[in-house]
């Protein structure tokens, strides 16, 4: 069972969700990714955000670039937390990016960085692992693994000197 829904808007995106991709395949984190369009295939959003919900997922990821508003339509269609993921498809990216962080009062979306599934896939993992020891565990992990290689980065700079 998928605890993580990813929604993205066109095949275009896939390129953009590859580093999130390979830190939830080397945790071993069932996730389910769909292409899905906000407005040209709405009533499949809506089909795929209810059923998820009901199967099982906790958390949804949905990029989106230009208008962007496909992270407002999932989150107005579930209690489920909704991490927004701007694409930069025209003007950098910030168009994406406004469009998602200024969600109306009531639909909240969470949001990341233009193009960092990295760290939508974190958040969502960090929101799961407050109720599941397994992925906390591997939060806990990655952020060692992270910090290492920093010090080994360093280290080997301070070596060349």
């Amino acid at each position: 069972m998928a605890k993580i829904g990813i929604i993205i808007g066109s095949d275009s995106d896939l390129p953009v969700l590859e580093k999130g991709l390979k830190i939830l395949d080397d945790m071993k984190i069932l996730y389910d990714l769909r292409i899905l369009s906000a407005h040209r295939t709405p009533e499949a959003v809506t089909d795929y955000v209810k059923s998820a919900g009901e199967s099982g997922t906790k958390v949804f990821i949905a990029g989106a670039g230009k208008a962007a508003h496909l992270p407002g339509v999932v989150a107005s269609q579930t209690l489920c937390p909704v991490i927004g993921l701007p694409i930069k498809a025209s003007l950098d990216g910030l168009d994406a990016l406004l469009s998602i962080v200024q969600m109306p009062g009531g639909i909240p979306v969470a949001t990341v960085g233009i193009n960092a599934s990295d760290n939508a896939v974190l958040l969502a993992l960090q929101i799961l692992g407050t109720h599941d020891k397994t992925i906390f565990d591997a939060l806990v992990k990655h952020r060692e693994s992270m910090k290492n290689k920093v010090l080994e980065k360093n280290q080997a700079y301070q070596k060349k000197g």
